[in-house]
């Protein structure tokens, strides 16, 4: 597309713009399009385990509940604390928000379907994702309550403790791949196991690092058994109580952008991405960004499947697995990985 544009009377600098324009909203429309629906299948999925219905009545099957949800909100009045710092209470939840959506850049749908192709794209995905926590600092702070307060310093220090473990899980799996590019690391597993099944995640080395990455996955985005930023049962509702009409939709579609993320990162790199799970070839009929959002389900409703059976951590609980016991293993398992390497690869 942009070499197409460049070659019309758009000239080059022009016809390179219109086109990343084009591929942002390309990506970002239907970002915003699959949260909704992934609220819907999240409200189903808990409905199901609690023998419920769930949506049920706007539009069939009730798929229609989260845009008449998102129209409420729309309509509702956007309410101030008169305390508040005004300025900085409308920033939280637009900054939140455009951060989600920038980590998308880099997501790979299939080989040659992503907006940015950089060799370092680990490392711009780690640089965004930490930057999701000031929206909710600020949020708490701009607020001038203490329930919000309290919860943006929780979730502070909820997603410095398990970066830290995500950072060093990550760490194993460049050294096994020798590269940051999220292509690459795909591309990288295919046939990995036993020459025919594409994945990371069924390696003896690297699996212990899947599944602690699936769970701090889980912890990073605030999701059940660790949202204690949002325990209603001491912090009323968290971070965002004092907010209404779209800057508290605005901290939901960021919440759930962060956790389709989160999904897409567990299966890019550990499962193979948009490899079908067996290197045969008949399967690579199917195209590649089919498998990545079916991949990518299976997340979401492990994410969900959590929400509904675990019951919630204590504060205490969650400090001690981040620091404990995922810190000192991740650096563990960075030495056994590049130990290994050392020994077969590289010697």
């Amino acid at each position: 597309m942009t070499e197409y544009l460049q070659s019309t009377f758009l000239g080059f600098e022009l016809g390179w713009f219109v086109a990343t324009l084009a591929l942002i909203l390309m990506i970002a429309l239907p970002l915003m399009l699959a949260v909704a629906l992934v609220i819907y299948a999240d409200r189903k999925i808990w409905a199901s385990m609690a023998l419920r219905r769930g949506p049920n009545v706007v539009g069939p099957f009730g798929i229609l509940q989260s845009f008449a949800d998102g129209l409420k909100v729309f309509l509702q009045e956007t309410i101030i604390p008169s305390g508040a710092n005004k300025g900085l209470f409308l920033l939280a939840p637009i900054l939140t928000f455009t951060v989600a959506l920038l980590a998308w850049a880099v997501i790979p749908f299939s080989e040659t379907m992503v907006l940015a192709n950089v060799n370092i794209g680990l490392l711009y995905i780690l640089a965004i994702s930490s930057l999701g926590v000031y929206g909710v600092v600020i949020a708490g702070w701009a607020s001038n309550s203490k329930y919000p307060f309290f919860s943006a310093m929780r979730a502070a220090a909820q997603m410095i403790s398990y970066e830290v473990s995500i950072g060093f899980i990550i760490i194993s799996v460049v050294l096994w791949s020798g590269t940051f590019n999220l292509i690459d690391i795909i591309k990288d597993q295919q046939g990995h196991i036993l020459g025919f099944v594409n994945a990371y995640g069924l390696n003896p080395l690297l699996f212990p690092m899947a599944v602690m990455f699936l769970i701090a996955s889980l912890a990073e985005t605030a999701r059940h058994p660790f949202d204690l930023t949002e325990a209603e049962s001491e912090l009323v509702a968290g971070y965002q109580t004092e907010y209404s009409s779209m800057s508290f939709a605005l901290f939901w579609l960021g919440e759930y952008a962060n956790v389709l993320l989160m999904c897409a990162l567990n299966v890019i790199l550990f499962w193979g991405g948009w490899l079908p799970p067996i290197d045969w070839e008949p399967l690579y009929a199917v195209p590649g960004i089919i498998w990545l959002f079916a991949k990518m389900f299976v997340f979401f409703f492990i994410f969900s499947w959590v929400m509904a059976t675990v019951p919630r951590y204590r504060y205490d609980q969650l400090m001690r697995l981040g620091w404990k016991i995922f810190l000192p293993i991740s650096i563990f398992w960075v030495f056994l990985v590049s130990g290994y390497l050392m020994l077969t690869r590289y010697s």
